[in-house]
């Protein structure tokens, strides 16, 4: 499924503007099309917000797709935000040209139909009742394509709260949950039902719930920890969730999982970390865990570089991560980004690595000045980076004038 014809630009206002105003000249039947479609909404990447028809959006992200259609970097997170700038430029086009707009469906929840109400009870019947093992099997497989597939039903859940609880103990049966097939069925089942907003505070409050996902992390199938780790990042949207998931003890596996894991499953890993690590107590937990050896080991291994400058400029605030980068070598890889990486959100995020090293141990400037005196990476980036880039490679150059005139004048 292909999304990039559904993609309207960047969410910086005056790139929006232009490139539709560019549109509206060249391609007017292609933005008739796209106003005849409904709600826009955008998402967040690591490095872009790119806004989309809430429906087809939607469905990309139901069917388990975590990454940006238009860049393919991991989401941030999947809410789905009303991009009113986008709305406001479609109606003044159509009212310029004598078009009018159906009104915009509220779609931010999706109405249970008694036959889905029915369905699920049915389901869930299954699961917590049955005293056949091969039924109950059967019944957790079922509930997972159907939650994949049906956003109604991922709804009925809020209507009973309490099934989470009790489908999670129907696995916790010996003969259940030494089952891996099991295990990755209802995993996902969680995963898919926490794409539902309001099903984040219900599984997050849910006192099974998250234990379940941590368990599913350390011991399951690799697919299982993916999607584990893929429905953490989901429930982690909420700030009261990314507390409880941090208090119980995600961080270490997630980070063992961004090491050792698939690609997909070290993607999935590091979405949840970055989202976790919004919240403050969560970057020390992220840092004791050992996320800064894994990530400085992906930059130098050329995996997983995105993701990994994304952690560490948000985990340089913390000190103590400040301290780490600087004694385990991590100067040496931010220069080398800032030299090699043709991308400029990575140039932004290694800078902003190295600025914070910097203003916290004023003796590593001798070794980035070293590397300017070679290279002149910083003069350049103060130039032609990002505004976020050149402001933090402007303070550095400055820091190393300082030290330079500080050291001539104490002679």
């Amino acid at each position: 499924m292909s999304l990039s014809r559904y993609a309207v630009s960047h969410s910086h206002t005056s790139s929006a503007i232009l490139t539709w105003s560019y549109l509206c000249r060249r391609v007017l039947f292609r933005i008739y099309s796209f106003a005849q479609e409904k709600e826009k909404v955008c998402i967040l990447s690591f490095s872009y917000n790119w806004t989309y028809d809430r429906r087809f959006i939607q469905e990309w992200l139901s069917a388990g797709n975590r990454t940006c259609p238009q860049t393919q970097q991991v989401l941030s997170n999947t809410i789905l935000i009303p991009n009113h700038l986008v709305r406001s430029m479609i109606l003044q086009w159509c009212t310029d040209n004598g078009i009018t707009l159906p009104p915009v469906e509220n779609q931010e929840e999706d109405l249970v139909t008694n036959n889905e109400r029915k369905t699920f009870s049915k389901i869930f019947e299954r699961i917590a009742s049955s005293s056949n093992l091969s039924e109950q099997r059967e019944a957790i497989k079922d509930l997972r394509l159907l939650t994949k597939c049906n956003s109604s039903l991922r709804a009925a859940i809020g209507e009973k709260p309490d099934s989470i609880s009790q489908m999670i103990s129907t696995v916790s049966n010996p003969e259940l949950e030494n089952n891996a097939e099991v295990l990755e069925d209802m995993v996902t089942t969680v995963l898919n039902l926490s794409i539902h907003e309001s099903n984040k505070k219900i599984i997050g409050d849910d006192s099974l719930a998250i234990p379940f996902l941590i368990r599913a992390l350390q011991s399951g199938t690799m697919e299982a920890r993916s999607n584990a780790a893929a429905a953490i990042f989901s429930l982690s949207a909420l700030n009261s969730n990314k507390a409880k998931i941090g208090e119980l003890g995600a961080m270490r596996p997630l980070v063992d999982l961004l090491e050792h894991g698939s690609m997909i499953a070290k993607k999935d890993a590091a979405s949840a970390i970055f989202n976790l690590c919004m919240l403050h107590e969560n970057k020390s937990r992220a840092t004791k865990s050992g996320v800064i050896d894994v990530t400085l080991k992906a930059i130098a291994d050329d995996s997983l570089v995105d993701e990994s400058l994304a952690i560490l400029a948000l985990l340089s605030g913390d000190h103590e991560t400040v301290e780490e980068i600087g004694e385990t070598g991590g100067m040496a890889s931010m220069l080398r980004v800032i030299k090699e990486d043709q991308c400029k959100r990575n140039k932004e995020n290694a800078v902003a690595v190295l600025f914070a090293v910097c203003m916290y141990d004023r003796t590593k400037l001798r070794e980035v000045a070293e590397d300017e005196n070679l290279n002149g990476s910083l003069a350049w980036l103060a130039q032609n980076g990002t505004s976020r880039a050149r402001r933090k490679a402007a303070g550095i150059l400055d820091k190393m004038k300082r030290a330079v005139h500080h050291t001539h004048y104490s002679c």
